[in-house]
């Protein structure tokens, strides 16, 4: 099904797989602000629990009328789909950005999760979120032709300068770099059309802005982070794996920062392993 569900000045575009009396898992994409690319995701998961997801907020078919983009909204939002769909509890999978924005979430309201699943998440609000924005340009950069890299940078400013194409023309080179050198077995698509500067922008600029998390958070639930071993992070991610001391981490082999895709076989079985499928 699919569904507006409205929070406020809000509406959030949701798709659900509703299988009653089934355990739910909410599914956090990346960006920020570039929806999608979890279909494999949705529907491995589908199978055997009730699974939904939503493009996030400001993006196109998720419009909003205020200018609220603070974590504390992120947090709102999600909440809100949760009593749409009457969820008490439910699992929670957060990739890149949307494994920040896991983290976050689990940091608020940890009475509400089963799990926790962590797919290569960016590292951190605040300062550590400047220190994973530099090592995903330097990956940026040594994928790219010079060429694509002036490309990029270009798009980039024309983004924060409240252009939507510019966002849309450097996540389409991004996404392309984060899969180059790999032999993917599930391309996916990313919405790219539903890039929004402003909510790039302004979300970006609360990310900034946010205190920093805890060094060590313990959600009282089960809790897996995965990276590739040829991810887009650096060593930021071990702000994540210090505040998670008691995580199952696994670091899939052969992969980037698209693991369903470049390494399947490996990403599956950590997969099954976490949700006991």
């Amino acid at each position: 099904m699919k569904v507006l569900i409205e929070n406020k000045d809000t509406k959030l575009f949701a798709i659900g797989q509703l299988k009653p009396g089934r355990e739910a898992v909410i599914l956090l994409h990346g960006g920020p602000g570039v929806p999608d690319g979890l279909t494999f995701l949705f529907d491995f998961l589908s199978r055997h629990y009730q699974v939904i997801t939503f493009h996030q907020r400001g993006t196109a078919k998720s419009p909003t009328t205020g200018h609220d983009f603070s974590m504390d909204s992120y947090v709102s939002d999600l909440n809100r789909i949760a009593a749409y769909f009457k969820l008490d509890k439910f699992h929670l999978f957060g990739h890149s950005w949307g494994g920040l924005y896991a983290q976050i979430y689990a940091q608020k309201h940890p009475e509400k999760l089963s799990s926790l699943f962590l797919c290569s998440p960016a590292s951190g609000t605040g300062r550590q979120w400047k220190d994973t924005m530099l090592e995903i340009a330097r990956y940026n950069k040594a994928k790219c032709s010079s060429f694509e890299w002036i490309t990029m940078n270009l798009n980039s400013a024309l983004g924060l300068l409240g252009r939507d194409t510019g966002y849309k023309n450097f996540f389409w080179q991004a996404l392309e770099n984060f899969s180059r050198g790999f032999k993917e077995s599930h391309p996916e698509k990313f919405s790219v059309e539903c890039v929004k500067a402003s909510a790039i922008n302004q979300t970006v600029k609360s990310i900034l802005a946010a205190p920093l998390l805890p060094k060590e958070m313990h959600p009282g639930c089960k809790t897996t982070i995965t990276y590739g071993d040829q991810d887009i992070f650096g060593d930021s991610k071990n702000y994540v794996l210090q505040r998670y001391p008691s995580a199952d981490v696994r670091f899939i082999p052969g992969s980037g920062h698209i693991p369903w895709s470049h390494n399947q076989k490996g990403f599956v079985k950590v997969l099954k392993e976490h949700f006991q499928v």
